[in-house]
């Protein structure tokens, strides 16, 4: 079971085609996350920095049935303004009352100041969020 099979089964989305937002800090690993979604023979062998925004099939966030919140887990530093930012994505009025699953990717675990999921859940304080279902990897 690849990673997006994996994903969709934890999301419970069977159809063949699902919108999920994307989001995190700029260097947080979103393009890498994104590449890796996508079957292997699509996937980029190089990933660049992203400039601005990327954009692969634009909807509004009302149609997402998913969200992938990307947190560099090495960066403590900015673990306050990933908070800053999630406490704004949660109280969005396109998002606020839907129960739509949240899926927080601890990135870059392997590298030697990263923190473990457990502490990036607790500096965001995870544990508050009640009313959508959310799980940490």
């Amino acid at each position: 079971m690849g990673l997006f099979d994996k994903l969709a089964s934890w999301l419970g989305l069977k159809k063949k085609e699902v919108h999920v937002l994307c989001l995190g800090l700029d260097n947080s690993g979103k393009t890498t996350i994104i590449n890796k979604l996508k079957p292997y023979n699509a996937q980029a062998q190089d990933i660049v920095p992203t400039i601005g925004f990327s954009i692969e099939k634009f909807k509004t966030s009302r149609d997402c049935q998913a969200i992938i919140f990307v947190i560099d887990s090495s960066d403590i530093l900015r673990m306050v303004v990933a908070k800053e930012e999630l406490d704004t994505l949660l109280t969005h009025p396109d998002l606020k009352h839907r129960r739509i699953p949240i899926l927080f990717f601890a990135n870059k675990m392997d590298l030697r100041d990263a923190v473990s999921s457990v502490k990036v859940s607790h500096l965001l304080t995870l544990e508050n969020i009640k009313d959508k279902p959310w799980q940490i990897w």
